[in-house]
């Protein structure tokens, strides 16, 4: 009786047509969040891209991100645990701070995932297009993405059962292609020793330093520790989500950083010729390294289980994105909200499915015409979650402040605090790492991150002011305080 009313008094609006079938579990929740984190996704991007630029020590980073990124998650999880409510970010931010400021956080971090859910079908492409044996062209690519995110689509709008398996699935893909192949790697196949993680092998920065050079390969963890979130963003879906969200979200870190380190520990110590690779002469490695150690056959049975893993990676993605627009719209804070908070009778929002598909394929005909700026979304993209999520984590400090204590299912009590307060010294260093100029001759080429990320703020800032969105619903907002006060009022014997 006591979870059921705190779910009940928790949603945001007092409209009970729009109701979720309660069908995940704890272990499909966390397969949720780990297969859209998908350290594979990380590795296979990422792994030539920080070992050219730092060497072997470049794997420190997904340690650093890993333990930046769970302070995080346990400030995150104590706000689901006492607001378990569909739309993750958007809803934590309007009962933490206000209706404004959940607008903005919500608008960075919408357009964020829409442009990581066109990379991730871009990057899948590729690995499609090596399976076939068919040139990885732009109009190729285009084509198999646009194929990727309907397939996704569909599998999606079948109801969120499908969803959970198609996690579960995607989990045991994304074991069998990062923990179970790295250490197959370093029992048969290492040609390094262990001691090569901590040996440079003469990467440097252009200005000579390795401390710039090392700083230069954060993006490698940077990039890997954010998914965890959707565990929360289908909150109404999960069973019992006040205990569960947080629990799978952590779960999700520390088995993404497990199975991340094993990887790329693998695929550095089984390279027979590691020197090239840091020098630039071999770009895309694990290919190479995967032939060698498992033959053709082996190689695309390998490729086989990552695009499996990618799909899944989409799927939640997308799953994602969808209850941020419903959570957004159920708040009337969208042009059409009335027809994007809509629910089908499998119990999802497939309006808000549909825009979610439609997104990224307009961003993929963008990249078919400037195949270039592939790499610069996704750096937008990482930078706008990061952003997004230090709004949730400040926000969740000034609570503190004003005296909330989280009176959720799920708490860390009197360590909160610290938590909360280096959780954002973490994120406004990673920020900072995320915003350095990249290499390039233009200014758009040295700061597109920066100035992807002002257009859309600066839009969001327009609309907000001009639309005044955030006026149309009576939905609770910068309540962390009393709100707790009478959780714990009903808790009482």
């Amino acid at each position: 009786m006591k979870n059921s009313a705190v779910k009940d008094t928790s949603l945001p609006t007092s409209d009970t047509s729009s109701q979720f079938e309660r069908s995940i579990g704890l272990i499909s929740n966390f397969s949720l969040g780990f297969t859209y984190l998908s350290p594979l996704t990380a590795v296979y991007s990422l792994f030539a891209l920080a070992i050219t630029l730092a060497g072997p020590p470049s794997i420190w980073w997904i340690l650093v991100a890993a333990f930046g990124q769970l302070l995080v998650a346990i400030v995150f999880g104590e706000t689901a645990s006492q607001y378990p409510i569909t739309g993750g970010l958007y809803p934590w931010a309007r009962r933490l701070w206000g209706r404004k400021y959940a607008w903005m956080a919500a608008w960075i971090y919408l357009w964020a995932i829409v442009v990581t859910v066109t990379s991730i079908a871009e990057y899948s492409a590729a690995f499609v297009a090596s399976l076939f044996h068919y040139e990885n062209s732009p109009i190729n690519s285009l084509l198999t993405s646009v194929v990727l995110l309907l397939f996704v689509m569909v599998i999606n709008m079948s109801g969120t059962k499908n969803l959970a398996r198609v996690a579960r699935i995607g989990f045991w893909c994304e074991i069998v292609s990062v923990i179970a192949l790295g250490i197959y790697l370093l029992i048969f196949h290492r040609e390094q020793p262990f001691s090569i993680v901590f040996d440079s092998m003469g990467a440097v920065a252009s200005n000579g330093s390795y401390v710039t050079a090392f700083f230069s390969a954060s993006l490698l963890g940077l990039f890997m520790f954010f998914g965890f979130e959707a565990c929360g963003n289908v909150a109404e879906e999960v069973k019992n989500p006040s205990r569960q969200i947080p629990v799978a979200m952590i779960l999700s870190i520390v088995f993404g950083a497990i199975s991340a380190v094993i990887s790329v520990l693998g695929y550095l110590l089984a390279s027979p010729n590691l020197a090239a690779i840091v020098s630039g002469k071999i770009s895309d490695p694990i290919p190479a390294i995967l032939r060698d150690a498992l033959g053709t056959t082996g190689a695309n049975i390998f490729i086989v289980i990552a695009i499996i893993a990618m799909l899944s990676c989409i799927l939640s993605l997308q799953a994602a994105l969808s209850r941020l627009l419903f959570s957004f719209s159920r708040d009337k804070m969208l042009p059409k909200s009335a027809w994007l908070s809509k629910l089908s009778a499998q119990g999802v929002p497939d309006h808000a499915m549909i825009v979610s598909c439609i997104l990224p394929l307009i961003i993929c005909v963008w990249v078919y015409f400037s195949p270039d700026n592939l790499a610069r979304i996704t750096a937008f993209a990482v930078i706008g979650i990061y952003v997004a999520f230090q709004m949730i984590v400040f926000a969740a400090l000034r609570q503190r402040i004003k005296g909330w204590k989280p009176a959720g299912e799920w708490s860390v009590g009197r360590f909160g605090f610290a938590i909360n307060v280096i959780a954002l010294i973490y994120g406004v260093m990673a920020i900072y790492l995320l915003a350095q100029p990249a290499d390039g001759h233009t200014i758009l080429d040295r700061w597109v991150v920066l100035i992807g990320l002002a257009i859309v703020i600066g839009s969001g800032l327009l609309y907000m002011f001009i639309a005044k969105p955030y006026g149309q619903s009576n939905a609770p907002e910068n309540d962390a305080v009393e709100y707790a006060n009478k959780l714990r009022a009903f808790k009482q014997p």
